[in-house]
């Protein structure tokens, strides 16, 4: 499994039953993006990294870098 992949598994699991819209609405991207980072084919600019660390709770370190 490659980073961008680990990356939106991880994305994935943190999102759960939440909906793309209200995620990508509070983070303040479009849905399409997150789409993209959650299906591999992007991965967040950093400032963007950092939005979505925050509104799940987690370190930036492990949501992006962390080899889990």
């Amino acid at each position: 499994m490659n980073l961008k992949q680990k990356i939106a598994q991880k994305l994935l699991h943190l999102r759960g039953d939440k909906r793309r819209e209200e995620v990508a609405k509070a983070v303040g991207i479009s849905v399409s993006a997150l789409q993209m980072y959650e299906n591999a084919r992007r991965i967040p600019r950093d400032d963007i990294k950092v939005k979505l660390a925050g509104y799940y709770g987690v370190s930036v370190e492990e949501l992006f870098f962390d080899g889990r």
